[in-house]
């Protein structure tokens, strides 16, 4: 990437077709130039591009409007071009209140909506070709309607066009060389903004012979020196004057956009383009964000080769040269529009019996039962109202279990049903791609590059094998739940928006999970991280004879096409009551009935009505709704204050995790309010989270088991062995062991429990200090 104006084009136009004295007279002249050393690095590329003549800008006092916009061209125009500024120049007046003059001063950018044009019949009638012409030739027909637009408003100063409303919209993937120089409208996602420089747009001269001052202008900021001069004919040197009135210079910078993720072809890498931002536009971009861009589509030329130019080969690479951008920063599903058909459609959905329960069997079908962990990461797509410098409403969700159950593909289920969805596996992600990465440009600028929480803004950001990613955990704790991310390298102090729903999936440590140890222990995730999770589902791989029968038909009806036929009507009848009794409620409702076949919703139709949700539906809690919450964060307040005092503290996060579901549990009924049925479901719901993490081995449901600390059953013996360690260091007058040395003594005093297990969680409570390669320091209490 390029960096400014003096070195784009270093190679390319060296030793074009130019007469060999004026070649030589400008490269005496930039190389013996003492106003500027910066300019002599490129004495080789002071040609044109395409061999084009450089165009002068007339400095005269009297200098008229029309030289302003075509310095090039002859006033008055040809009859076809006068006709058209006739045309506009009626629309114009008869539309003068669309145009803001006190907006235009400040930004010297007019806003131009296409659409209001093309359905304008007395402009379309005399322009029948504008559509035409905009495309085709951007370039005139943009600073035709500059011209006209400063001549009818009386502006101060040059101005630029912003088209809006271009129709249509080019797939990033289409891009090709034959839309060059042609008008068109992409949209994409930013992925990389590069630091704002300075571009020249046009640049002074002075002949070193008559001393006479030229203006030449550099179009696409490639440095361009007159041939010859306008006074005295003569073309043996000239001076560029970088101080002078008359060079001009305008803010400039460069983003790439990448396509959508849901756009692109699977297996490929997504395809991406540089956007170059001038003037107002400059800023206007931010990694993460949506944008649709119209531009002109330019061609950068790369040499690549001998350094001299001569067996180079020139590498063509399109960007394009934006005239205006939209951003739709915003917008939870920026992707999606709705159409006639889809309103009707969402209605249909809405007028069904159990909405909730549709969902739920519709997201990931092939995944047999797990209607809890279902319910839980619909709602979890869904997320509570947003208010505005209010705690976040996107809750996150946690899915704990031994290999085989299921648990990538509903992550991958959720990342497709997400109007904005970006799935990442741990095991392949470091810090930088799962936030923010910072790289440098070719000029030795920082860029920043969005990771994945960023690209995933109003998202949804499915996280795959959390535990294999121990070392970026850090990076996931500031987008939970301060909803952005922060960088600060090389001098470079920002943050970014990433306000993404994160569900994850993890296995436990040890290959399966044990029901003696906690989550934290089974998982060996930073209890920060782990506090941030609104639910935790739990899946363990028990064998069931008759779940299993019924696993077993359900995947072979998957392969048969013979789905809800078989034994599994008498098996669904004993099913039915045999599991989590305290979540009888909600679970019995959710489960398919004996011999019951749902109609589930296609991917597309449920991604839609997540969307429709999520934009136009922000409930608010209801007085009982409210009151049955209370009564619950009481009751687990109570509870936790009666047990003991070791286990997780019960704070306002969990009742915050609570109204946040209980809004997205509304938002699925499409009802502006939370009823009291809505809570109630929540509860039923944080209870099943609670008991698969608060019960042990035997089932026991016990709050005084920390889901970040040491289970009841460690909790003794490690208690025992910090005993015998404190003794064993005041005998030995010593506080630094080896791990040898620590299960020596930990053998030596008859300790139960394995010793490796209590060192690493006496390392965790910091009751250890790691100072070296297996050697740990003894923490006085």
């Amino acid at each position: 990437m390029r960096r400014n104006w003096r070195g784009r084009y270093r190679h390319n136009w060296h030793r074009s077709n130019r007469p060999n004295s004026s070649s030589g007279a400008d490269n005496r002249s930039l190389n013996n130039s003492s106003s500027s050393a910066r300019i002599s690095s490129v004495a080789g590329s002071s040609r044109a591009p395409a061999n084009q003549l450089p165009i002068v800008l007339s400095l005269n006092s009297e200098n008229n409007l029309w030289k302003l916009y075509f310095p090039s061209e002859d006033y008055p125009p040809n009859e076809e071009i006068s006709d058209h500024i006739k045309c506009f120049q009626s629309f114009i007046e008869k539309n003068r209140s669309l145009f803001d003059l006190e907006k235009i001063d400040q930004t010297r950018s007019i806003p131009l909506d296409v659409q209001s044009l093309v359905n304008d019949a007395d402009f379309s009638s005399k322009w029948s070709t504008f559509s035409t012409d905009l495309f085709e030739k951007p370039d005139i027909t943009l600073r035709l309607l500059e011209f006209c637009l400063h001549q009818s408003l009386k502006c101060e100063s040059k101005i630029k066009v912003r088209v809006l409303n271009h129709q249509p919209v080019i797939p990033l993937s289409n891009l090709k060389v034959n839309y060059f120089g042609k008008l068109v409208t992409i949209k994409g996602t930013v992925i990389r903004v590069g630091s704002v420089g300075l571009i020249c747009t046009s640049m002074a001269f002075e002949c070193s012979s008559c001393h006479n001052i030229q203006a030449i202008v550099q179009p696409q900021g490639v440095f361009t020196a007159p041939t010859v001069c306008q006074s005295c004919r003569g073309g043996s040197r000239f001076d560029p004057l970088q101080s002078s009135p008359f060079t001009n210079t305008t803010d400039w910078q460069v983003a790439k956009i990448q396509e959508i993720q849901s756009q692109g072809v699977s297996g490929t890498i997504p395809r991406s383009v540089e956007i170059e931002l001038q003037g107002d536009l400059v800023g206007t971009a931010c990694p993460g964000d949506v944008l649709s861009v119209t531009g002109i589509v330019q061609v950068r030329g790369e040499s690549k080769g001998g350094e001299d130019g001569k067996r180079a080969a020139r590498l063509l690479q399109l960007y394009i040269e934006a005239v205006s951008i939209h951003s739709q920063r915003n917008l939870s599903n920026p992707t999606l529009s709705f159409t006639l058909k889809d309103y009707y459609a969402i209605q249909e959905i809405h007028a069904s019996e159990d909405v909730f329960r549709l969902l739920v069997h519709s997201l990931c079908p092939t995944i047999f039962g797990q209607e809890a962990v279902k319910a839980g990461l619909i709602l979890g797509l869904i997320g509570g109202t947003e208010l505005d410098n209010g705690p976040r409403s996107n809750p996150h969700v946690l899915i704990v279990g031994d290999p085989g159950l299921g648990k990538s593909q509903l992550l991958q289920a959720a990342a497709h049903a997400a109007p904005r969805g970006v799935y990442v596996c741990g095991a392949s992600a470091s810090a930088g791609g799962l936030t923010v990465a910072l790289g440098r440009e070719a000029g030795g600028d920082f860029a920043l590059e969005a990771g994945a929480l960023v690209l995933a803004d109003n998202g949804v950001c499915c996280v795959d094998e959390l535990d294999k990613m121990t070392a970026h955990h850090s990076s996931l704790l500031e987008a939970m739940e301060q909803r952005r991310v922060s960088v600060a390298k090389g001098g470079v102090v920002c943050s970014l928006a990433a306000r993404a729903t994160v569900l994850a999936a993890a296995n436990p440590h040890a290959g399966s999970y044990n029901r003696a140890k906690t989550v934290a222990e089974n998982l060996k995730i930073n209890s920060a991280l782990l506090s941030r999770f609104d639910l935790v589902f739990i899946l363990l791989d028990q064998p069931n004879e008759k779940i299993d029968a019924m696993l077993s038909e359900h995947v072979l009806a998957l392969h048969s096409g013979q789905k809800g036929k078989g034994s599994s009507k008498s098996l669904n009848i004993s099913i039915n009551t045999s599991q989590y009794d305290s979540d009888a409620s909600l679970s019995t409702r959710l489960r398919l009935k004996p011999g019951e076949v749902i109609d589930t919703l296609p991917l597309v139709l449920l991604r839609k009505y997540i969307a429709y949700a999520r934009r136009y539906v922000h409930p608010k809690l209801s007085t009982e709704a409210a009151n049955a919450l209370q009564n619950f964060y009481l009751e687990l307040r109570h509870n936790h204050q009666s047990g003991s005092q070791d286990g997780t503290p019960i704070t306002t996060r969990q009742l915050e995790a609570c109204i946040r579901l209980t809004q997205a549990r509304a938002r699925v009924d499409l009802r502006e309010e939370a009823t009291v049925k809505d809570a109630n479901d929540v509860i039923s719901l944080v209870k099943h989270s609670l008991m698969d993490i608060f019960s042990d081995e035997f089932g026991n449901i016990q709050l005084s088991r920390s889901i970040n600390g040491s289970g009841v059953s460690a909790r003794g013996k490690l208690k025992k062995f910090l005993d015998v360690l404190t003794r064993r260091s005041h005998q030995l007058g010593k506080d630094i062991f080896t791990r040898q040395e620590l299960i020596q003594i930990h053998k030596a005093a008859g300790v139960p429990g394995d010793a490796g297990e209590l060192i690493e969680a006496m390392h965790i409570h910091s009751y250890l200090l790691l100072k070296g390669s297996n050697t740990y320091q003894l923490i006085a209490l």
